[in-house]
């Protein structure tokens, strides 16, 4: 027994001595740490953040912050919402060509991010390094600002309201839509009700004010074609909202514009052509999809610059993570 703990001990004390050993040639060996030297190592480790920060952001999931009431009150200016960029296939690079999308399409009421069809590019390298940036700092900078200093709007969120085959069409605020392989127009409450759809959409202009609104707009139809005089009518219902300075309905104003300019001179073909597109509502393509704003009194979206490709659809809004009291998943599937 005694010669086999020894053994155990000269066997011990090889070990530590080789380790010891090992262990004083590395320290031996290690350069001397330098100003320089930490410096370099704290870009390297900045660095790799960085990059998995934007592969993270382009590939996987992206932050987005809300910038306008346009979905109030589903989200509201300021929240950050986490956007799954792979949902309907993946973008190479920021703003380019998506692969790998196969069925993978938006589907009614998702909400979705997309790019602003009115968008001025300042060149495509700007636009990337701008989008570089922005990802990199997990949206807390912004280089991409308008004359004003404020953030031009790249990236618009909305809810995918129409569907391809869809025909939808708006009268003092209110949508009627007609399905893709139907006949007949419903109103889109009932529409959403029968299909188990969101409640989101809202409304705040008051129903009151739509007969002021229209002679307001019927006045600025008169004036257009340089007339001086209008009816009576037209006059005494402006004076209803002369005063009125809350949210109104820019869509309606316009169509009724133009319906007035069309009675006033059929022959115009321009005001023809721009009053038929009121009236007859907007028809979404195959492959494009018609966002709206849960807020529709106040949102700039598919009924002003129309359908939008599903290719410019990058991604899909499934969560609010801030502020911290109204953190919540934004999706039912």
């Amino acid at each position: 027994m005694d010669e086999f703990l020894s053994t155990i001990e000269r066997s011990a004390e090889r070990y530590l001595t080789v380790r010891k050993a090992k262990k004083a040639a590395l320290v031996a060996a290690r350069k001397p740490r330098t100003f320089w030297g930490e410096v370099k190592g704290w870009l390297d480790a900045l660095v790799f953040a960085v990059v998995a920060v934007l592969l993270i952001n382009q590939y996987l999931f992206q932050l987005f912050v809300i910038p306008s009431p346009s979905m109030e009150k589903t989200l509201l200016i300021g929240d950050r919402v986490f956007v799954n960029k792979n949902s309907y296939g993946f973008e190479l690079y920021p703003g380019g060509k998506k692969i790998l999308t196969g069925h993978r399409q938006p589907q009614r009421d998702q909400i979705i991010t997309f790019y602003n069809p009115n968008y001025v590019s300042k060149g495509p390298v700007y636009d990337i390094l701008t989008q570089i940036l922005y990802m990199g700092t997990l949206s807390l900078v912004n280089i991409d600002v308008d004359e004003e200093g404020n953030p031009r709007e790249r990236l618009y969120v909305k809810r995918a309201a129409a569907m391809s085959g869809d025909v939808v069409r708006f009268f003092e605020g209110n949508v009627d839509i007609k399905p893709a392989g139907t006949d007949a127009f419903r109103s889109e409450s009932s529409f959403r009700a029968d299909n188990g759809l969101s409640s989101g959409p809202n409304r705040l202009v008051d129903p009151d004010i739509y007969d002021g609104l229209k002679a307001y707009a019927a006045l600025i139809g008169y004036q257009e074609k340089g007339l001086t005089s209008a009816p009576q009518h037209l006059l005494t219902s402006y004076q209803k909202v002369k005063d009125y300075t809350g949210p109104g309905d820019e869509y309606q104003v316009n169509a009724s514009k133009f319906r007035t300019q069309h009675l006033l001179d059929p022959s115009d073909f321009s005001v023809r052509s721009s009053y038929g597109r009121y009236r007859q509502g907007i028809y979404v393509p195959a492959h494009h999809v018609l966002p709206l704003g849960d807020n529709r009194d106040n949102s700039l979206d598919g009924r002003y610059f129309g359908p939008v490709d599903t290719d410019k659809v990058n991604g899909r809004v499934i969560a609010r993570f801030w502020p911290p009291r109204r953190m919540d998943i934004l999706t039912d599937d």
